[in-house]
């Protein structure tokens, strides 16, 4: 008998949900359902699951749902043959108290089935379970979900009706949960959950729904009965869409080109606080525009759920958007209550920043000393000394690599005064414009616009995919940041472990990797951790530069395998000994492609390989070549070829024609594969053996400048 299917709806209708959980609660909720159905066989792979979600609803619509699942054959092992039949092929006591457990009696022996389980024959009841209805497995399936939500923080509350003792009876959940809907196709399944019984009404918006409760006909008109009866769009996705659509529109309406401010997280959060959303326009005084717009902006975003509106320049403008959950026929109240509210938020902004230009920058650098950075590393004024000294030490490299002498200079003093927004009151207002803030201070203090760019800048990169600092003023602060960081935390045990890392410490370290390599800059990787270790006080870190290193060169090899460089590649490039200068690793990189794709690569790498193995085993092996102790006619063809080809090699790697040095070096081929052939490296005249480890030792040196070919070795 074929059980028919049908499309099946669930919805809990609760109190409003915290919006910036809301999503995740949606997704979760519907996939553990449905993924509990199909294990139960009430709904196959092919089903389609929609998850709803609005700020007082969590609901999933599942296509092809059986009422009942279909019965399964069961095979359960019962125990050895020679444990539940005697010597007469009778049942013993123990199998018959087994087969009682399962409901059967002796009648059911002669059916066992025997076969083979390891190295002894074991006997098998074979028996037919009846499949679950949906009644039944949609009530493990939804207690299943509920428990299984990503609540951020649970709540109890006392049930009134329905339960054993009405207002004493308690029951967790996100929010109070008011109502239940399960219909499979138009029939309620007598499902319950969290005190509640499954029926098929549900409410729309507070205040603007026409029918109330809705009453839905079947499963498939959910999302269209609630958007007709109940003025709700149910579905997330379809809820941000349209809001979307209306800020776009309403930007349009106003002009100029303007643009409002998107952002991702700020789009989800407003749509999990309203589920008919209305755009309206509304402004504020021009005079707040006097206000750095990045402290307008993160007030109007963080605070009020407001969306800015920028011209066409990318300047803030004195209007702004707001996502209303209401449609009235005059708008008028709800613009002019929003205006009102953000008001005093702008005033405070303008406040803190007109009182912080009171002092400057330079006096507020004291203060940091009464500010604790870490109870092992001391205060923000012991930690911006020691920021300052490595600003000056790469400053002055930087400097003198580019022939700026006042790089170092201005790095010094911006790293003097790069944490000194810190004590400001719109910073200690809101803490997201450290840095920024800096930069609007330091420029009305009149500091040079390199000094004042470092300051906000020495931040970044602040996440995967940032900007870097737009100076070379600022690149020296901020490596000179995130390196006292690094070798701090590192230097008092605090690693990363895990997904653990309260201190961001990769993101700090892969800002370093971006910065020595996309900027190029010629610092010595090795002496620049070694210097940073040095600015502490004696006695305060132990050291651990070396897990430092190995803990850089792993986020430089996660950066070039985002790059799409494999694995053979990175380590290829950037194993080669005494590789100090990280710039040159990415042309590093595109010359061992290069040189991985010549017929020549693999003997040359295996090759290179073998003569490690050996130069390994001989360290009395000195890189030199007597012409008078080549006898074989193998090691002088190569010794010549060397002669000819290395030089060459040499002088393109020199001028950093790092592909065309590989390519040049792939000539050595035959007669290294001849060397090899008729020649025997450990002789037993010590003339002749270290004559030829010298050989192969300066081959190996000329091969080994760009990469380390034996990595390429299969």
């Amino acid at each position: 008998m074929t059980t028919p299917k049908n499309n099946l709806l669930v919805e809990l209708f609760v109190e409003e949900l915290p919006p910036k959980a809301l999503k995740k609660l949606g997704d979760a909720f519907a996939s553990v359902l449905r993924d509990q159905l199909v294990a139960q066989g009430l709904a196959d792979a092919g089903s389609v699951m929609t998850a709803y979600a609005s700020p007082r609803r969590l609901a999933a619509h599942l296509t092809d749902v059986l009422a009942q699942a279909a019965d399964k054959a069961v095979s359960q092992k019962l125990m050895p043959v020679t444990v539940g039949l005697d010597a007469s092929g009778n049942a013993t006591p123990a199998l018959l108290k087994r087969l009682g457990a399962l409901g059967a009696d002796a009648s059911a022996v002669p059916g066992l089935r025997r076969a083979m389980d390891g190295k002894a024959e074991a006997l098998f009841f074979e028996s037919t379970a009846k499949g679950a209805t949906l009644a039944e497995g949609l009530q493990k399936a939804l207690a299943e979900s509920i428990a299984k939500l990503p609540i951020p923080k649970v709540m109890s509350y006392q049930l009134e009706t329905g339960c054993e003792l009405p207002g004493w009876s308690s029951v967790s959940f996100v929010r109070p949960a008011h109502g239940l809907v399960a219909l499979h196709g138009d029939t309620v399944v007598p499902v319950e959950a969290l005190g509640l019984k499954a029926g098929r009404e549900t409410h729309g918006h507070r205040f603007e729904a026409t029918v109330d409760p809705i009453v839905l006909r079947d499963a498939n008109h959910y999302a269209e009965q609630l958007t007709d009866d109940g003025a709700v769009i149910p579905g997330f996705e379809a809820r941000r869409s349209e809001i979307a659509r209306q800020l776009a529109d309403a930007a349009v309406k106003v002009g100029g080109g303007t643009q409002p401010v998107l952002d991702d997280a700020l789009l989800d959060e407003v749509t999990a606080l309203v589920e008919r959303p209305n755009v309206l326009v509304c402004e504020f005084e021009r005079e707040f525009l006097d206000v750095p717009q990045e402290c307008l902006i993160l007030t109007m975003k963080a605070n009020q759920k407001y969306f800015p509106l920028l011209d066409a320049a990318g300047r803030l403008t004195n209007k702004f958007l707001v996502v209303s959950n209401i449609r009235p026929d005059d708008a008028s109240a709800v613009i002019g209550g929003n205006e009102r509210v953000v008001r005093p938020r702008l005033a405070d902004a303008k406040f803190f920043f007109d009182q912080d230009r009171k002092k400057s920058l330079a006096s507020r650098v004291d203060s940091l000393a009464k500010v604790v950075y870490h109870n092992k590393l001391g205060t923000q004024g012991e930690r911006v000394r020691r920021v300052m000294q490595i600003a000056r030490l790469v400053g002055e490299q930087l400097g003198a690599a580019s022939d700026d002498s006042r790089l170092a200079a201005h790095a010094v003093q911006a790293a003097q005064l790069a944490k000194a927004d810190l004590v400001t009151d719109m910073v200690g207002e809101f803490p997201e414009l450290q840095g920024t803030m800096g930069r609007y201070y330091a420029l009305h203090d009149g500091l040079d616009p390199l000094v004042a760019d470092a300051i906000e800048d020495h931040y970044k990169p602040r996440f995967a995919g940032d900007t870097l600092p737009r100076s070379m003023v600022g690149v020296a602060v901020a490596l000179a940041d995130k390196l006292e960081t690094l070798v701090g935390m590192f230097g008092i045990g605090n690693l990363p472990t895990g997904d653990r890392d309260p201190f961001a410490l990769r993101r700090h370290a892969l800002g370093v990797v971006r910065m020595l390599i996309e900027r190029s800059l010629p610092l010595q990787f090795y002496e620049l951790t070694r210097q940073a270790f040095g600015v502490f006080p004696p006695g305060l870190l132990e050291d651990r530069s070396v897990e430092l290193d190995e803990f850089l060169i792993e986020r430089l090899k996660s950066y070039f395998k985002d790059e799409g460089y494999s694995a053979v590649e990175i380590d290829a490039a950037v194993y080669v000994r005494k590789l100090g200068v990280w710039a040159t690793i990415p042309k590093r990189l595109d010359a061992v492609r290069a040189f991985a794709s010549l017929p020549e690569a693999p003997a040359l790498a295996a090759a290179n390989k073998r003569i490690g193995n050996i130069l390994k085993k001989s360290p009395e092996a000195d890189a030199h070549v007597s012409e008078l102790l080549l006898h074989e006619p193998a090691e002088k063809a190569l010794h010549a070829a060397m002669q000819q080809i290395v030089p060459q090699a040499n002088a393109q790697f020199d001028e950093g024609d790092y592909t065309a040095s590989l390519q040049t070096l792939a000539a050595l081929r035959a007669p290294v594969d001849a060397f090899f052939d008729g020649v025997m490296v450990n002789a037993e005249q010590s003339d002749l053996r270290l004559n030829r480890l010298g050989l192969l030792m300066l081959l190996h040196n000329a091969m080994n400048r760009v990469a380390q070919l034996e990595r390429l070795a299969a």
